[in-house]
């Protein structure tokens, strides 16, 4: 019989079972969703070359609290802040949490910016 874990520790084994799938690129990096007790972030990696290219949170947002408004926008400075570095196509990176909430909102912001996450959007 499986052993109860925690929340922590069954996030790891959610991350790291999307981690094994999931890999950013120069022209199409990884867009690394966190959301800890207070904040929500953002960051694209390349990892071939082991390099954070972009970010965004909700710390730059005054009186941020931890909720879908603030998600949606921290989604639409991620998308900002991709747009400056040219960055049009991500895979997307849930970091473990479930695909839903503020997580989902962070990600329906940046494609409303015009970030495309899928092969079929890029044509």
């Amino acid at each position: 019989m499986k052993e109860r874990q925690n929340r922590k520790v069954s996030r790891g084994f959610r991350h790291a079972r999307v981690r094994r799938k999931v890999t950013g690129t120069p022209d199409r990096p990884r867009m690394a969703l966190t959301a800890s007790n207070r904040h929500l972030y953002v960051q694209f990696v390349d990892d071939t070359n082991g390099v954070t290219l972009a970010s965004a949170s909700s710390e730059k947002i005054e009186g941020a609290k931890k909720n879908i408004a603030t998600a949606n926008t921290v989604g639409q400075m991620a998308a900002t802040a991709a747009k400056e570095q040219g960055i049009t196509r991500v895979v997307i990176d849930r970091g473990g949490f479930k695909f839903h909430g503020r997580i989902k909102a962070i990600v329906d912001a940046a494609i409303a910016q015009g970030l495309k996450i899928r092969s079929e959007e890029a044509s």
